[in-house]
């Protein structure tokens, strides 16, 4: 059971921080270079990256509030439950934050092509978005430095 728990909990780390690194490429470096793309280029590019945004991003994400949600049942003792509650509150503002703003902005990219009114809404919501990684990112840290010091302490 401790082992499971262990595991689950790793990778759910791992997660976290990939995630919040390939959120970050996302909006560092794709947002803030849609402007140099032409206009007649940019829709068959939008629609061409979706795919890779889905495996890469939005896969991995979702994956990680599975294994935190996992962590409700499987949570090794040194980790304590209200942190995970909190970790998935901030995912659900993330997941919120995407489906009530940044969604509807990519599917008006899809339909009518580059926009420098809607790239600039999706830039200037972002920080919202980035600010429940990092929160998740930092507690997901604090985290794995309680699970790492009860290893050292029973070695």
């Amino acid at each position: 059971m401790m082992a499971t728990a262990s595991v689950i909990f790793m990778l759910a780390f791992a997660l976290t921080f990939y995630v919040l690194g390939a959120t970050f490429v996302e909006g560092f470096v794709n947002y803030r270079t849609w402007h140099l793309i032409g206009a007649a280029e940019f829709k068959p590019y939008h629609q061409a990256i979706r795919p890779g945004v889905m495996a890469f991003v939005v896969f991995p994400f979702v994956l990680a509030i599975v294994l935190t949600g996992m962590l409700l049942w499987r949570l090794p003792p040194s980790i304590p439950r209200l942190s995970v509650w909190l970790s998935l509150a901030l995912d659900l503002f993330a997941v919120t934050v995407s489906i009530v703003f940044q969604i509807p902005i990519q599917f008006q990219f899809d339909r009518q092509g580059m926009s420098l009114p809607l790239l600039r809404r999706l830039n200037a919501i972002e920080w919202l978005r980035r600010a429940a990684h990092i929160g998740n990112s930092l507690l997901f840290l604090w985290m794995m430095a309680r699970f790492m010091s009860s290893l050292s302490v029973r070695y």
